[in-house]
C-alpha cells in the first residue's frame, strides 16, 4: 500500500475498506486521516493503579488486580454453561465468570501464571465478582506495551455490529499516528508555542489518544483546544478586518433631526450604557468604513431607541435607513412607536410586511426610489429583489437570529457601497458563543434597565395553587391591570399531558364568568389579521386577560401588562422562559411571573426554573442555559453547525479562549496578512484546512 497522508480516505486504510468507511462517515462524520486523529476520547479509564480484592468497595468500578487464577471450572445452569475461576491476588479470591467465548478463555488462561485481571466490579450478596474481563500477560516485554490510561470513544449500533469496537479504534488510531509522524507538521509559530508553553502537535495527538500519565493527557488536550480555538478567532479577525477595509458611507455630522429629538421628544434620560453604544456607532458612522456591529440587551434594556436616534444620525446626513423585523406584530409594533417618538419631526415612515396590498406597495415602492421615504419598517418582505432604496445608508435587524444568514446578506447588496449594519438581539449570548460566532462582529452591550423599571419578581407554584393564582391575577385586573397566560400547546396532546391553551382558555373564561372581564386568545395557527386584531386590543387595553401561546414571546411592549403566568413552565427552555418573563416590568407598576408546574419535575427543569426564581440577569441565564443545552440548541438549526469544534469546549473553556484570541490579536497586529515567514506554517493550516468551512454561514 502506498504511504497514507491526513487526506488518505478511510475506505483505503487496512481494516476499514468501503462498507465500513461509509459506515463512519455517517455516523461520526469521519472521513479521512486527518478526522480520525481528531475522533477525540470522551473518557478514559485509569489503568495506572492496581487494586487489592480486600479494599474493593461496592461503588468500585473499573479496576485491576495481580494475580493468578486458582481453579477454573465449568458450571451448568438451567442447560446452559458457564466458565468460573477464582482469582488470587495473593491474599484474598475474587469470582471471575464467562457465559461466552469458554474454550477460548479456558486455552488462554494458564493457571499458577501472574496476569493483570482488569474489568468492572459487580457485587452479590456482599462478595465481589467480575464478568468477562480483560486478561493482560505479565511480563517484561509486555508491560512497556501496556495502555496504562485507557481511551474510550464514542461507538454506535452500526459501528458495533460492523465490528469496530472501542479496542478496533485503538488499534486503527495508533496505527494511523505511527504512520503519520512526519506527516503532522506544527501549525502555530514557534513564539506562540513558547509564550504559552504548548506541547507540539505530533505528541498533543499522541498524548490525548494514548498519554501515558494524565499530566500529559492535561497539556495535551491544552495544545488542541488551544489551535482549535486560535484558528476560529484568527478566521474572525481577518473576515472582520476585510469587512473594515470596505468603504461605506461617512456620516460627519449632528444635525436637526437628532438634536430636535433628543430636547424635544426624548423624555427620559438615556442610560450610560445607551450612551456609551451611541458613542461606539458614532465612531463607526464617521470613519468612512463599513459598520457591522451587534447589541446585546436585555429584555427592556432600550436597544431600540438606540437604534432609532442612530437612524437619525443617518438621516441627517442625507441617508435612508431601515428596520427588519421578524414577525409582523413586531413590525407593526415598531412602526407605531417610531411614529410616536418621531412626531413633529416631518419624517416619512412607512412599514412593509406580508400584508401590505399591492396598491399601498406601489407607491411605497416608488416613495422608496425617489428617496421620500427615510425609514422604511418591516419584515422579510424588505429583502425582495423589488425594495429598492435610493440611497440606503444604515439597516438595522431585530432579533437577528430568527433569519437566516442569505436573508440578511441581501441587505448588503440593497446599496454600493453597502450599508452600515447594526444586528441587535434580545437573547443574552455567553462570551465564549459570542467570541465564536460573531467574532467577526464589533460587539456592544447594554447592560442596565432604564430607569424606572422596576425588577419583575418570579415565583414559582405547583398546580395545587391554582386557585391562589386566580385570585391574584383578579385583583391585579381590579387594579387596572393586565395579564398574560401562555400555554406552551394549542391543542391537547396524546403523547404529552400538558395544559393546552384550548383547555386553559375554556377553564379561564369559566372561573372569570362573572367579572365581566374581556378575555382574548392569541396563537400561531391563527390567520395574521386576527393576530394582529387581539394583539392590538390588548395593546389598547381593551383586554383584560390575553391567553397566548409563545407568540408573544419576543419585542411585544405593553406596559400595563403586570402579570405573566406560564403554565407547564418546566416544558419551556430557559432561555424561552426569560423573553417570556421580559413582557412584564415595562411600565411603572410592581410586575410578577408566575411560573406553573408539576408536583414532579426532571433535574434539568429544576435547574432552569430555580435559575428563573434566583436571577433576572439575562447574561446569567444564558451561562446556565449554554451548560444545560449546548451551543447548538441555543442557536438553533441555521447556525448551530458553525461551532461544531472537535475538543473546545463553549461552557467550560472561556480562560483558553480568552488566551488565544490575545495571540491572534497579537498575532494580527504585528502580521496583518500572514506574509512573514514565521507564520508560514499558520498560512498553510489556514488553507489547508479551514477555507474548506463555510465561514459565509456564520453571523
Amino acid at each position: 500500500m502506498k504511504e497514507i497522508n491526513i487526506h488518505t480516505s478511510l475506505q483505503f486504510i487496512k481494516g476499514i475498506g468501503k462498507n465500513r468507511a461509509k459506515i463512519l462517515s455517517d455516523e461520526f462524520g469521519l472521513r479521512n486521516c486527518y478526522d480520525i486523529i481528531n475522533f477525540f476520547p470522551f473518557r478514559y479509564i485509569d489503568k495506572t493503579k492496581f487494586y487489592k480484592v480486600r479494599d474493593l468497595v461496592e461503588n468500585s468500578s473499573y479496576v485491576q488486580i495481580i494475580g493468578f487464577f486458582k481453579s477454573l471450572k465449568y458450571v451448568e445452569s438451567n442447560k446452559k454453561f458457564r466458565l468460573e475461576g477464582l482469582f488470587f491476588d495473593g491474599e484474598k479470591d475474587i469470582k471471575v465468570l464467562w457465559f461466552k467465548g469458554l474454550k477460548w478463555v479456558e486455552k488462554s488462561i494458564n493457571n499458577k501464571q501472574k496476569v493483570v485481571l482488569f474489568g468492572k466490579v459487580n457485587w452479590f450478596k456482599n462478595s465481589p465478582s467480575m464478568i468477562h474481563p480483560e486478561i493482560e500477560q505479565l511480563n517484561q516485554s509486555n508491560e512497556k506495551k501496556r495502555i496504562r490510561i485507557k481511551p474510550i470513544y464514542k461507538s454506535s449500533e452500526k459501528t458495533t455490529n460492523s465490528g469496530m469496537s472501542n479496542n478496533f479504534f485503538i488499534k486503527l488510531i495508533e496505527r494511523i499516528l505511527k504512520d503519520l509522524e512526519s506527516n503532522i507538521r506544527e501549525s502555530l509559530n514557534e513564539d506562540i508555542n513558547k509564550r504559552n508553553n504548548l506541547m507540539s502537535k505530533y505528541s498533543s495527538y499522541l498524548n490525548v489518544h494514548f498519554p501515558s500519565d494524565f499530566n500529559l493527557q492535561k497539556r495535551a488536550i491544552f495544545r488542541l483546544k488551544f489551535e482549535e480555538i486560535f484558528f476560529n478567532q484568527l478566521i474572525f479577525h481577518l473576515k472582520k478586518n476585510k469587512i473594515k477595509s470596505k468603504r461605506s458611507f461617512c456620516f460627519p455630522k449632528i444635525d436637526l433631526k437628532f438634536n430636535s429629538f433628543y430636547r424635544n421628544n426624548l423624555n427620559f434620560e438615556l442610560t450610560s450604557s445607551q450612551k456609551n453604544v451611541l458613542k461606539e456607532i458614532r465612531n463607526d458612522f464617521r470613519n468612512g468604513k463599513q459598520m457591522t456591529r451587534l447589541l446585546q440587551g436585555d429584555v427592556g434594556s432600550g436597544k431600540t431607541i438606540v437604534s432609532l436616534m442612530a437612524m437619525l444620525i443617518a438621516i441627517d446626513n442625507g441617508y435612508q435607513c431601515c428596520l427588519v423585523a421578524p414577525t409582523e406584530i413586531l413590525a407593526n409594533q415598531h412602526f407605531d412607536s417610531f411614529n410616536q417618538y418621531l412626531n413633529g419631526l416631518n419624517l416619512n415612515i412607512e412599514l412593509l410586511t406580508g400584508s401590505t396590498k399591492r396598491s399601498k406597495r406601489v407607491i411605497l415602492f416608488d416613495d422608496l426610489k425617489k428617496g421620500v421615504l427615510n425609514i422604511l419598517i418591516g419584515t422579510h418582505a424588505i429583502f425582495e429583489k423589488n425594495v429598492i432604496f435610493k440611497n440606503l445608508g444604515f439597516a438595522v435587524i431585530d432579533e437577528q437570529h430568527r433569519f437566516g444568514v442569505k436573508q440578511r446578506a441581501e441587505i448588503w447588496k440593497k446599496n454600493n457601497p453597502s450599508p452600515h449594519i447594526l444586528i441587535m438581539t434580545a437573547t443574552p449570548i455567553p462570551r465564549t458563543l459570542t467570541m465564536s460566532i460573531y467574532g467577526d462582529l464589533d460587539i456592544s452591550i447594554i447592560n442596565e434597565l432604564p430607569p424606572g423599571r422596576k425588577k419583575i419578581k418570579t415565583l414559582h407554584l405547583k398546580d395545587s395553587k391554582r386557585l391562589r393564582v386566580f385570585k391574584f391575577i383578579k385583583d391585579q385586573i381590579n387594579a387596572g391591570r393586565q395579564v398574560y397566560i401562555v400555554y406552551p400547546l394549542i391543542e391537547e396532546s396524546k403523547k404529552m399531558d400538558l395544559k393546552n391553551l384550548e383547555d386553559g382558555f375554556e377553564s379561564i373564561c369559566r372561573y372569570f364568568n362573572n367579572e365581566n372581564y374581556s378575555i382574548g386568545v392569541l396563537h400561531g395557527k391563527m390567520k395574521s389579521e386576527n393576530k394582529d386584531f387581539e394583539m392590538n386590543r390588548f395593546v389598547k387595553g381593551e383586554t383584560n386577560i390575553l391567553v397566548s401561546t409563545t407568540v408573544i414571546e419576543v419585542g411585544v411592549n405593553v406596559p400595563n401588562a403586570s402579570v405573566m403566568v406560564i403554565e407547564n413552565a418546566e416544558r419551556f427552555g430557559l432561555s424561552q422562559l426569560h423573553q417570556l418573563r421580559g413582557r412584564v416590568g415595562r411600565g411603572e407598576y410592581d410586575s410578577h411571573c408566575i411560573l406553573m408546574t408539576k408536583d414532579k419535575m426532571s433535574p434539568d427543569a429544576e435547574t432552569r426554573i430555580n435559575a428563573m426564581v434566583s436571577t433576572n440577569d439575562g447574561f446569567r441565564i444564558s451561562e446556565i442555559d449554554l451548560k444545560l443545552r449546548g451551543p447548538g440548541d441555543i442557536l438553533g438549526t441555521k447556525q448551530s453547525g458553525v461551532v461544531d469544534f472537535k475538543i473546545a469546549d463553549l461552557t467550560n473553556d472561556l480562560k483558553i479562549f480568552d488566551l488565544a484570541k490575545k495571540e491572534v490579536e497579537k498575532l494580527i497586529n504585528s502580521d496583518q496578512k500572514l506574509n512573514h515567514s514565521n507564520n508560514k506554517t499558520i498560512r498553510q493550516e489556514l488553507v489547508e484546512f479551514y477555507n474548506n468551512k463555510s465561514w459565509s454561514s456564520i453571523g
